[in-house]
């Protein structure tokens, strides 16, 4: 395994482990507030934690293929996908901070998740059009 495919493994661990972590903090809070499943609303410390999962796992329908398709196709800096993907995660974290402390203030979070998915998209798009010659030769 090349070095920018082990750093895109690591990253994807740690994104997936951050959402797992997410899942299981809404299945503690449901136990400890006394919610049923299926029910989504209840006290609001469960609410919140619950949206932060459901978004992040909205944001990760688009991050994972990025990531991935950045580290394809994308080779002038090996480790820029990884980078822009580990701020992926670390923004997750913000945001859940955020969120789960005042949803009013979850902005920032949410736009530092949107900034590193944009990055992998552009380093995509870039690693695409310089192998798109070779592709058609």
């Amino acid at each position: 395994m090349d070095k920018e495919m082990s750093l895109a493994v690591v990253v994807t661990l740690l994104a997936v482990a951050v959402y797992i972590f997410m899942a299981a903090r809404v299945g503690v809070l449901r136990g400890i507030h006394k919610i049923p499943a299926p029910a989504m609303q209840g006290h609001p410390q469960f609410e919140r934690a619950c949206r932060v999962h459901l978004n992040t796992g909205e944001q990760m329908i688009s991050f994972l293929p990025l990531l991935w398709l950045a580290t394809l196709t994308f080779h002038a800096l090996f480790w820029l996908p990884s980078a822009f993907g580990l701020w992926f995660v670390l923004a997750r974290l913000l945001y859940m901070r955020l969120y789960v402390g005042a949803p009013e203030s979850r902005t920032p979070g949410a736009l530092l998740t949107i900034l590193p998915q944009f990055g992998l998209l552009i380093l995509a798009v870039i690693g695409l059009a310089g192998a798109w010659p070779a592709i058609w030769a």
